[in-house]
């Protein structure tokens, strides 16, 4: 199985520049390399941060960004989105129990996508719903193997403005994997930064923005970090997961 994750394009309304970069072009350059490179995909993951102010503009430009798009694509929300508007752009997404998360079954194993996103909140949430329906999720894929998707981190990565605003309840969402023991990777988004580890056993990674990075900086607060946009290339067969990281081409103008 071959899934493309994207994270963080933050777009805004077309036109619009964050941080000296186009996030609407830098995006169709992302799609497009995706498109002529790996086709083939069985599904594209975009985690979270769709939008830079959830605007109604940025999403009408991803909409229309998606449209020739080829490969089946899934999106996810960030602390950046909104939740009520992205359901009213977006009325094919799919939703369980109010929160855009969904299930994916492929010939290795299960994805699942979970909605981290706490509206007014920066950090990451998992309310007692979303838990009892990722717990229901886990139980239906017995023994298959579970690969995570979710915009928040549970985890630290040791920056520390970052490690602030990761998902809060951690520990309730490690009690749930805990307890059915299939989850063998989680990818995250949110840091914006390739970063690639364990947590509490479970093998993790974190993938750079479409836009914008955060800079290698382990002091406090937080810088801008200068390197290309990337996408991850996912591998999943029976035996384990590989994962490519590639900075794809960018246009040379804002």
């Amino acid at each position: 199985m071959k899934v493309i994750q994207i994270s963080d394009p933050h777009l805004m309304t077309p036109g619009g520049l964050l941080y000296g970069s186009n996030p609407l072009s830098r995006l169709q350059a992302c799609l497009a390399d995706i498109g002529a490179n790996h086709a083939d995909a069985d599904l594209v993951v975009i985690s979270g941060d769709l939008t830079n102010d959830g605007e109604r503009p940025a999403y009408a430009a991803l909409r229309e960004s998606l449209t020739k798009f080829g490969p089946p694509c899934r999106l996810m929300l960030g602390n950046h989105d909104d939740r009520a508007l992205f359901l009213e752009m977006f009325p094919q997404a799919t939703a369980e129990r109010g929160f855009v998360q969904s299930v994916v079954d492929g010939a290795h194993g299960r994805l699942i996508l979970l909605d981290t996103l706490d509206s007014g909140r920066v950090e990451g949430k998992l309310c007692a719903a979303r838990l009892d329906w990722l717990d229901e999720r886990l139980q239906e894929a017995c023994d298959r193997p579970v690969f995570l998707f979710m915009h928040h981190p549970p985890f630290r990565i040791h920056i520390p403005e970052l490690d602030r605003v990761m998902l809060v309840d951690a520990d309730a969402l490690h009690e749930v994997l805990l307890r059915h023991g299939n989850v063998r990777h989680i990818f995250a988004g949110h840091v914006h930064r390739l970063i690639a580890g364990s947590w509490r056993g479970i093998p993790v990674s974190t993938l750079r923005s479409t836009n914008h990075q955060t800079a290698l900086d382990f002091s406090e607060g937080w810088s801008l970090g200068h390197e290309p946009p990337a996408y991850a290339v996912i591998l999943i067969d029976a035996g384990g997961v590989i994962v490519h990281f590639h900075d794809f081409p960018v246009p040379t103008a804002p």
